[in-house]
């Protein structure tokens, strides 16, 4: 089997996907390019899908890794967006059990209903999603709904400069 043939994985398609940011950041690809490069990345299947994507950029990107520290400030902005509905909505219940509670005659704190169970299905799925790598695979969904804002918006502008 030739090496093109072999099936790649997720990991190869994020290799891709950042050499790809970086030619976007370098100039050397247009937001239109990279947003076809980068939905062909996610949708390969092989070594040489991937290599077909990248072969007219440079071997060597001037793109330097993901450093830790911006790799553990994606990871804090997938938690706060994961977490976030939950905290206001626990917080919410708790306040109006405290209002309510408030005339010394203290209820049964019904809060824990709402927080509980959510919250176990919660800490479920932040451990599976910073297992599988969820934090970077967020990020880039974010980074593609950007990339197709601003092309409809260059398309809007575009065609609203041929109708006047």
């Amino acid at each position: 089997m030739a090496s093109d043939e072999i099936r790649a994985a997720d990991a190869d398609r994020q290799q891709v996907a950042e050499r790809l940011r970086a030619a976007l950041d370098e100039g050397r690809l247009d937001l239109h390019e990279y947003d076809d490069r980068l939905q062909q990345t996610y949708s390969a299947k092989t070594y040489g899908e991937l290599e077909r994507l990248t072969t007219d950029l440079p071997l060597v990107a001037n793109a330097t890794p993901v450093a830790p520290a911006a790799d553990s400030n994606l990871t804090r902005r997938w938690l706060v967006h994961t977490w976030d509905e939950y905290v206001t909505a626990v917080g919410i219940c708790v306040a109006i059990w405290l209002f309510t509670s408030l005339g010394g005659d203290w209820e049964y704190f019904w809060p824990i209903w709402v927080a509980g169970p959510w919250g176990v299905i919660l800490i479920w799925q932040t451990v599976a999603g910073l297992t599988n790598g969820e934090p970077q695979k967020w990020h880039d969904r974010n980074e593609r709904r950007k990339l197709k804002k601003e092309r409809k918006r260059q398309r809007e502008s575009q065609q609203e400069e041929l109708e006047d």
